[in-house]
């Protein structure tokens, strides 16, 4: 038997018992599931960080999304934040790196 305890994506578990084998689980509590997905995030970045690949990027931002939606938030609402502060303050296109400061 493998332990895993981990947050996994809802079909999992289904997808373990097709294969013959019997997976364990149980549902969180909203707490639980906030510390859950913020480890999750932390994972999921993790890995992105080591292959680059755009599977990985779409893990992160299924997270992230995931956290807004728990967290009380709507996925418009972040939509709508990231296009203000895009405005406001720019977006990242132009490559620009802050040496410093005087």
């Amino acid at each position: 038997m493998k332990g895993y305890n981990k947050l996994v994506r809802d079909k999992i578990p289904e997808i373990i018992e097709e294969s013959g084998k019997k997976a364990t689980t149980h549902v969180l509590s909203k707490e639980e599931y906030l510390a859950a997905l913020e480890v999750k995030l932390n994972e999921e970045v993790a890995e992105y960080q080591e292959d680059k690949s755009i599977e990985e990027m779409a893990d992160v931002l299924e997270v992230i999304q995931a956290i807004c939606v728990a967290r009380g938030y709507t996925l418009d609402q972040l939509e709508e934040k990231r296009k203000v502060k895009a405005i406001e303050c720019g977006g990242f296109e132009d490559m620009i790196f802050l040496d410093y400061v005087e």
